[in-house]
């Protein structure tokens, strides 16, 4: 009982209610169409002529529930007005067509919306004004209100405020049951169809691999950038006196890192922003001779193998290698014991073979120290599940006493 007095309390109720009798007054347009077969059916009775008129009525009404930006419209008047969280309809060719049965929800929806409006109107609409007219102090000695033949009167004094509120509480009520009506039946005929729902799981489920996606990239480019720049302000540093030239050009790649990874973060923060970059950055192994480069400027000692036709590596695969190397290389920068480190490429008609190794110096009793690889982070579970995703095969870990050694196996497919 509580409940039903904090609901009649509330604003909510009463825009519910007046969100349906929006919806009545919206019908009234159409009224004088469907009124058309009933006069050019002149001999018929006048049930006959109501009867058809109504049915014309109701037929226009679904019609106009049949267009998409009804169902729009009436989607956001339901979330503002009833308070139901609705997700917006499925745009057009992104979704299945659906059956006849979703088909119909909108029209019925349209229908029952337009039914409760009228009747609430109605029965509120007397219950307000018998609440208005019934209290004989007002208009006399006593007062009354006739419909349809029923009517009502009540003498003055104290019962006439007593029937007067009863009427106006009704009325209150009337809208409460209304809205409440409107907001059950809002999410059944409303609400995404089970067509639009797996579109919408599916739009999710695309969006979050999106982003996790975006996550690994971020990693990968700004962790190698940050790595690569920490070695090459050192070495600059280290040489600016000596030899200019290095340490010019340490800051010459310094700043064409930083400029990768600033471009790599503006398209990231504007897809997780929802906004449309420019050009997405893309990474591909005909980039690895440009990363081979900027680390030999941070001082390192790079061997490399290539084999294969890697140009004939093409799309995700290529993009993928990409950046299974460069956070390979990355570890081997930030947690080597320095030496050479050697780099392995090889694209074979069935598969594609990556391998980063490196020293790593004797590992101590702990199992810390410099020289051991990091078992934690987001480094290496990033890479595993890039190369899981790929239907890949990685091994990561110690290669002999002071090596380490990432390899990776990708199955691929050589593009014509």
């Amino acid at each position: 009982m509580v409940k039903g007095i904090r609901s009649l309390l509330s604003g909510s109720t009463y825009a519910g209610a007046l969100f349906a009798y929006c919806g009545a007054l919206a019908s009234i347009p159409l009224l004088p169409l469907a009124m058309v077969p009933g006069l050019v059916w002149g001999a018929a009775p006048y049930g006959a002529k109501a009867a058809l008129t109504l049915l014309v009525w109701a037929a226009l009404l679904g019609a106009v529930g049949l267009a998409r930006t009804t169902r729009r419209v009436l989607v956001a008047c339901a979330r503002r007005l009833l308070r139901v969280p609705l997700p917006d309809p499925v745009a057009a060719g992104t979704s299945p067509n659906p059956p006849g049965a979703d088909r119909w929800r909108t029209p019925l929806w349209l229908l029952l919306h337009v039914a409760l409006g009228w009747a609430g109107a109605l029965v509120s609409g007397v219950l307000i004004v018998a609440g208005l007219v019934l209290p004989g102090n007002w208009l006399g000695a006593e007062a009354g209100v006739s419909l349809f033949g029923w009517s009502a009167r009540v003498e003055g004094g104290w019962g006439s405020w007593v029937v007067a509120f009863g009427c106006l509480l009704l009325a209150a009520s009337a809208c409460g049951v209304v809205t409440s009506t409107l907001r059950r039946l809002a999410p059944r005929l409303l609400g995404p169809s089970s067509a639009e729902r797996r579109a919408l799981a599916a739009e999710r489920e695309r969006r979050l691999a999106e982003r996790n996606r975006l996550a690994h990239e971020l990693h990968d480019s700004i962790g190698h950038t940050l790595t690569a720049t920490t070695i090459q302000a050192a070495v600059a540093g280290e040489v600016l006196a000596a030899d200019p030239v290095a340490a010019r050009a340490a800051l010459r790649s310094i700043e064409e890192s930083a400029r990768a990874a600033l471009e790599d973060l503006d398209y990231v923060l504007g897809v997780l922003r929802e906004e449309k970059a420019a050009t997405a950055p893309t990474r591909t192994l005909a980039d690895l001779p440009e990363l081979l480069e900027r680390l030999r400027h941070a001082g390192a000692v790079v061997e490399t193998e290539l084999s294969g036709e890697l140009a004939r590596v093409q799309g995700t695969l290529s993009r993928a290698a990409y950046r299974i190397l460069q956070e390979g290389l990355t570890n081997a920068l930030r947690h080597g014991a320095g030496g050479p480190v050697g780099v392995r490429v090889a694209a074979t008609p069935d598969g594609l073979e990556l391998s980063v190794v490196n020293r790593t110096g004797a590992p101590s009793p702990t199992g810390s120290g410099p020289g051991v690889f990091p078992t934690s982070g987001h480094g290496l579970p990033g890479l595993a599940e890039r190369v899981r995703l790929l239907h890949g095969e990685i091994e990561v870990g110690q290669d002999g006493p002071e090596r380490w050694r990432l390899a990776v196996r990708l199955p691929v497919r050589v593009s014509a």
